[in-house]
Parts: structure tokens; sequence; C-alpha cells
């Protein structure tokens, strides 16, 4: 085989960037590397901006995105892995700058992969993604400060997105009451259905007069939007409380004083899966596959490659919903 499929983003002369289906050459991808035969990916919202152009995410094109993968190992020149072993790779450079998920092979460093989990298939490692690792990762830090169910409601922002919607999932699967931000308010329902005990208009949440400290009302957050949101929820937590920061996506800037910390022993903790040791992503995984088992159907679509720009687009505009799986092998 001397070609394979993948969703290929070119830039244009004009300076227009197109996104589409492509037979690529095998030797586009580095042949000193693990190749894995992808089996599923799925979409996020650096996938989103990748397929886009956008240079701060991938800086040459073309290009292929894709920064989820699990597959089977067809060679690996370190020997770490087997031939036909089950793998997991999210994060790290995949699908940023080097060729990601979105195609049917990829080629990465034997330090980027661990194995699939022990009774998780390949879609569910999808269905999770590094949405569910992240998620995780989050869940796993709040847990490690010492927050627990019987200490109140802990915030959800982001509730509609990836991230969001698997956090929600855990924190009921743990037992939290779970308020969640959203400025979708087509979704208020859909949240309830999933386990969400009060829904917080975003526009109603920050129309409030700005103050040093507000009302206690959070034993605790996870939080993916930032700035202003994050300033008022750090400002809004009950003695002790913490917010794991996990995303930016409305601001990377975080306009606050330091009264929180101080008179409320607030913590911030911050979240980045994708460059965590291989030893912290495993923990993770393994507890997704175990502990933290619960079904993600309800959030979730399997799509085709071929119909992944048209969902990378609605990513683009904030019309995505919940998980959207790439399924690369038939």
């Amino acid at each position: 085989m001397d070609f394979f499929n993948a969703l290929w983003t070119s830039e244009l002369p004009d300076g227009r960037f197109e996104t589409s289906i492509q037979s690529i050459p095998f030797d586009t991808l580095p042949s000193d590397r693990v190749l894995i035969q992808v089996i599923y990916s799925s979409l996020n919202y650096k996938d989103a901006l990748s397929a886009n152009g956008h240079k701060g995410i991938t800086r040459d094109f073309p290009h292929i995105p894709g920064i989820d993968a699990v597959g089977k190992v067809m060679f690996d020149p370190s020997q770490t892995f087997a031939v036909g072993q089950e793998v997991i790779v999210t994060g790290f450079d995949l699908g940023m700058n080097t060729h990601g998920g979105l195609a049917e092979f990829i080629a990465v460093p034997a330090n980027w992969i661990i194995q699939l989990p022990h009774g998780m298939s390949a879609l569910q490692a999808m269905q999770w993604g590094t949405a569910g690792l992240t998620a995780g990762m989050a869940l796993s830090a709040l847990w490690h400060q010492g927050l627990r169910p019987q200490q109140g409601e802990i915030v959800v922002t982001g509730a509609t997105g990836g991230v969001g919607m698997i956090s929600i999932l855990l924190l009921k699967h743990l037992g939290f009451q779970v308020a969640a931000i959203t400025g979708k308010m087509n979704q208020y329902e859909f949240l309830k259905q999933i386990g969400v005990d009060r829904i917080i208009d975003r526009e109603e949440f920050l129309s409030e007069k700005p103050r040093a400290l507000y009302p206690m009302q959070f034993a605790g957050a996870i939080d993916v939007v930032g700035g202003e949101v994050l300033t008022k929820i750090i400002k809004s937590l009950h003695f002790g409380g913490s917010v794991a920061a996990c995303g930016m996506a409305s601001s990377v800037d975080l306009p606050l004083q330091i009264y929180p910390f101080i008179l409320r022993g607030a913590n911030l903790l911050g979240i980045y899966s994708a460059d965590s040791p291989l030893e912290k992503k495993q923990e993770i995984w393994d507890k997704l596959a175990h502990v933290w088992n619960i079904p993600l159907d309800a959030i979730s679509r399997t799509i085709t490659l071929a119909e992944a720009p048209a969902f990378l687009a609605k990513i683009r505009e904030g019309s995505h919903i919940g998980r959207t799986v790439v399924q690369i092998k038939p």
C-alpha cells in the first residue's frame, strides 16, 4: 500500500484553507516512529482550528488534523509495543504540528502511546477522547483536593461541550449536586436529562455588578471558559473551595484581585492533559475504564471521515453539542 486516506487541510493561493479527503503518500509519515492503523478518532476544538488554518495550532500546511486516535500497532521500531496491540494516542503534538488522527494511519513516538485499557472498546476510547481525559483529570484534581459530594454544589461551565458534558456525567456518577452555566437556552432540557440539578444562564450570571467577593454558592467547579466566568466563580466559592481550570474558550485573561485566595482560601487548579506524563494519562484512562466507567452514548454520535469537515465547521460556529467520534476503519 503506497497511499492512505486522510483529512487534508491545505492553503490555497488566495490565503484561504480547504479541508477534504485526500489520498496521501505513505512517505508523508516518518518511517522511524510507531505506525498505527487508526480505528476511530474524534473531533475537538483544536481540530476545528487546525482545519481552518489557525497558525497558533498548526504552523505548516498542508496538514492532517486530529488530536485523538485509537488503533492497532502495525510496526514499532522501538519494540515497545507488539504488532496488533490496541493503543491510544491523545495530545502531545498529535494533530497540531504532527500529522493527526483523522487519517487511516498515524506515525508517532512510542512515548506518546498508552495501551487501550482492558475492558474498554476502541469506540468507547474515542467517546471519551481528550475531552474525557481532561474531565477525568479535573475531577481527579478536585477529589485529591478533598472535595466530596456532601460539601455542596459543583458548577460546570461550557456544559454543552465534550468536557462539560462528560464532567457532568462523572460528577453525577460520584453523587455530586451539579449546576451548569450555559448560554444555550435550547439545551436546557437535554442538560436536565443528563443529570444537571440547576441551570444558570451565562448572561444572567455575568450581569451582576463586579465585586471583590460574591456570596458563597459553589463548593467547587470545572471550568473550560476562563475570563469573566472563571473570575466570578472563584469569587463565589465556599471557604476552601477549588476550581479545576482546563480551558479558555472565552478569554485567557483573569481580572482578579487576591481576596478569594486570602480571605476564603480558594484554590485554582490548572489542568493540562495534552502533555501530561504517560503514567498520569494511563491512571486516568484506567479509571475511565473501570471505577468511572459510565455510558456516553447519550452525548455521542459516530460519523464517517467524509462527514468530518461539516462537523468541524459546526464546532467553529459554536453549534456543536457533545462528542463526535469519527470511524476511520470500517
